[in-house]
């Protein structure tokens, strides 16, 4: 096998990372701690050249192959044991054509690099609400975020895609070439091939009006009742979703605060200034707010404004679902176990998918719950890996008790965890078959099987 490595090196630019190399350690390391795995090899790709080496590469060995991009995966998708590592990272570059309003994004950016690239011109690509996230994939398994109901997921503003494929060849994926390939690689995960090159459809997002308004705990289930019945029909140029939040020390929380539990609505408005108060007041009369930081600001400031709060390093175990409803009784356990939210980084997060999200029919990408109006997820996130148990334990419980008011079996794909592999089938929804049937045509021996996995339909 070390022949295969030596092998590899010769055939491409990039770097191939062993455990030779004093900055192995470093080149391992992905967000969630959890997942602390040792590969035969990283390699640092420079380009698709270099991308489909080491597809080839892991065909002939046999070794195990991981993709990553931005390294968020919870489940620790980005790495394994004793195989090869595919590192995006190098790839990164963002071209923005301003006049088409258009961006060609490498494989290995992330949001920050997208933001950095677009907001002189005025412009956003729909997605995220953290900095850091790899584009490939937020973009693979959805992609919601702040925009999400004005301009719809990540995936629904997706134009082409480049994608290296398990036997070697690039392709290109759009509506008009490869077309089951792209319907695919809207919502089905990373399951059909590496993408080196995403082109995205850019919509006029300049200084929004956002941040966080804080309410206190013994409020929340009036401004979760109060939030599910406003954001149903609320202007969509508005994001917000609802969480709980530990108060950190930060300049507009009293410092006789820090450390308390509140709820939180982080919003932001993508609309005319002059409506704020308009759209902003139904938010203020669900309850006393405590405090707050809501101004103007660039928009990647808002995007980036929550990254320290989840530093790499952590240690991750989320649960997550759709809602088609939140009736009163999920209100009253999402309010039992909100109570117990044990760390900072903590929290369950209440993501709104209605709006613009909702007017793409089922079957139009692989996403195929676009009729749940809400996607929860339960993110246990804490320091010390001596918590893991109970902090585990929290999420697990808060699921459990969450689950049953869903309304649905399945999950967004980006929010689960190690353990919600069973889940693969109810979390790609009414689209399972066809997904498995794009799947054996594209991975039929199932090569890009380090993901929440669709099993080729020949082997169903």
């Amino acid at each position: 096998m070390n022949n295969v490595i030596e092998k590899l090196a010769e055939k491409i630019r990039g770097r191939v990372i062993t455990a030779a190399d004093p900055d192995y350690d470093n080149a391992r390391r992905v967000y969630n701690a959890m997942h602390d795995r040792k590969p035969r090899a990283i390699v640092q790709c420079t380009d698709s050249a270099d991308v489909m080496a080491v597809v080839a590469a892991a065909r002939e060995s046999g070794l195990e192959l991981a993709i990553r991009g931005g390294g968020h995966s919870v489940p620790g998708f980005g790495t394994v044991d004793d195989g090869l590592v595919i590192d995006l990272s190098r790839m990164n570059n963002v071209q923005v054509d301003p006049i088409k309003k258009v961006a060609h994004v490498g494989g290995g950016a992330t949001l920050g690099d997208v933001d950095h690239a677009t907001y002189p011109f005025g412009l956003a690509a729909p997605g995220g609400i953290i900095s850091t996230t790899g584009v490939g994939g937020l973009t693979l398994g959805g992609g919601l975020g702040y925009l999400t109901r004005s301009c719809g997921f990540t995936i629904d503003n997706l134009l082409s895609a480049d994608v290296v494929l398990a036997d070697g060849r690039q392709v290109t994926a759009s509506d008009y070439q490869h077309e089951d390939l792209f319907w695919a690689l809207r919502g089905g995960g990373g399951n059909f091939g590496v993408v080196t090159r995403f082109e995205f459809q850019l919509h006029d997002v300049g200084d929004v009006v956002g941040g966080p308004l804080f309410y206190e705990f013994d409020d929340a289930a009036a401004v979760l009742q109060g939030y599910r019945d406003y954001i149903a029909n609320a202007p969509e140029p508005l994001g917000c979703f609802f969480g709980w939040q530990i108060a950190p020390e930060l300049p507009f929380i009293p410092g006789d605060r820090v450390g308390d539990l509140f709820c939180v609505l982080v919003t932001c408005w993508n609309g005319s200034h002059d409506e704020i108060e308009r759209v902003f007041r139904p938010l203020r009369d669900f309850a006393e707010v405590k405090a707050e930081m809501v101004d103007v600001m660039p928009f990647p400031a808002l995007q980036s404004a929550f990254d320290g709060m989840v530093p790499e390093g952590m240690q991750h175990y989320w649960k997550a679902d759709f809602v088609s409803e939140l009736t009163d009784a999920a209100i009253e356990a999402h309010v039992r176990y909100g109570e117990m939210t044990p760390h900072i980084s903590s929290s369950m997060h209440l993501h709104p998918i209605n709006g613009a999200a909702q007017r793409v029919g089922a079957d139009e990408t692989a996403f195929g719950h676009r009729d749940k109006n809400f996607a929860p997820v339960v993110a246990g996130i804490w320091s010390d890996p001596a918590d893991n148990k109970a902090n585990i334990q929290w999420v697990k419980d808060y699921y459990d008790a969450i689950h049953p008011h869903s309304g649905s079996d399945g999950g967004y794909v980006n929010f689960m965890s190690s353990d919600d592999d069973y889940r693969a089938a109810a979390n790609y929804g009414v689209n399972y078959e066809r997904l498995s049937v794009v799947k054996a045509s594209y991975d039929p021996d199932n090569i890009f099987h380090v993901n929440q996995n669709i099993a080729p339909a020949n082997r169903v």
